[in-house]
């Protein structure tokens, strides 16, 4: 088993490999924490876009078929009942009126989802805590070195032995 570094466990490093270390960390703690507010963005751009292709959907369905059903379902309306013809044509106006609202509904739905998702806020909250508590952090206590053993006979020693 090893360090993150590559030098193995328990093995004593130095201060410099220390705070190599955690740099190295933390810049990966950062980079993953930049690729999260990314896939929730675009998520969130993902759920947006398909609120607004859904009301485009409905007023093109309004707009566009109007003319057609209108005269299509009034004259059917017609031919099978003995009703008025301005009462066939305000009927199929309401049923053309209710597709659409069904499609608005839709995305008012996929909207309410866009704005309700906190995806980036979320990942902003958690960086302030991970800072808060690298603030926060305190390197261990060293036991104190007697005189006749100098760090630097340590580390001779420890590369003649390797």
């Amino acid at each position: 088993m090893s360090a993150p570094d590559g030098s193995p466990v328990g093995a004593e490093r130095s201060i410099g490999q220390l705070f190599a270390s955690a740099t190295a960390e933390m810049s990966a703690l950062v980079h993953d924490e930049i690729a999260l507010a990314k896939a929730q963005l675009k998520q969130d751009v993902k759920r947006g876009a398909t609120s607004g292709g859904a009301f485009s959907a409905a007023g093109a369905v309004l707009i566009f078929s109007l003319p057609m059903l209108n005269f299509a379902l009034a004259y059917g309306i017609r031919t099978w009942s003995d009703w008025n013809l301005a009462v066939c044509f305000l009927l199929s106006f309401a049923a053309n009126v209710l597709v659409a609202g069904v499609l608005a509904l839709v995305g008012v739905t996929f909207a309410k989802k866009a704005k309700k998702s906190k995806g980036p806020q979320k990942v902003a909250a958690s960086m302030k805590e991970t800072a808060v508590v690298l603030q926060k952090a305190k390197p261990h206590p060293r036991p104190e070195l007697p005189q006749d053993r100098v760090p630097e006979a340590i580390e001779a020693v420890a590369r003649s032995s390797s």
